[in-house]
């Protein structure tokens, strides 16, 4: 049994059903259902806001999902901060939200589930799914 890191952008197009992802995000997440799924910090933080912004119930759906989903919401911690700034450091066009998502892969030595294909090539254990 293995660690998955989730994306952002797994998690909205699971949450959403008229999402692109939507199809693809619930194929790869039932594909892995023996593995550990975990949730960065700052995704969690992510879809909180994209929920707040949404209003209603979707706060409560989304902290659901995560209960359900989840077996961590990964803090960033010193180790996780260190690798997320050498990657920016050496990567300028990744984005500090991204670098911590690939932080978090490497330091749990996890494989990263995301939408973005722009992380092809990178040197981190990452799929990308499509539509």
């Amino acid at each position: 049994m293995g660690t998955v890191v989730l994306d952002s952008s797994v998690l909205i197009g699971l949450l959403n059903p008229s999402d692109a992802l939507h199809d693809s995000a619930e194929r790869e997440l039932r594909r892995r259902a023996d593995q550990t799924f975990v949730i960065p910090a700052c995704v969690f933080a992510e879809i909180l806001v994209m929920a707040q912004r949404l209003g209603g119930s979707a706060v409560a759906v989304v902290e659901s999902m995560v209960d359900d989903l989840a077996g961590a919401v990964q803090p960033v911690d010193r180790h996780i901060a260190r690798i997320a700034a050498r990657i920016h450091a050496e990567s300028p066009a990744v984005r500090l939200p991204d670098a911590l998502v690939l932080a978090t892969g490497r330091a749990l030595d996890a494989e990263i589930l995301t939408g973005d294909k722009r992380w092809s090539g990178r040197p981190e254990r990452i799929t990308v799914i499509s539509a």
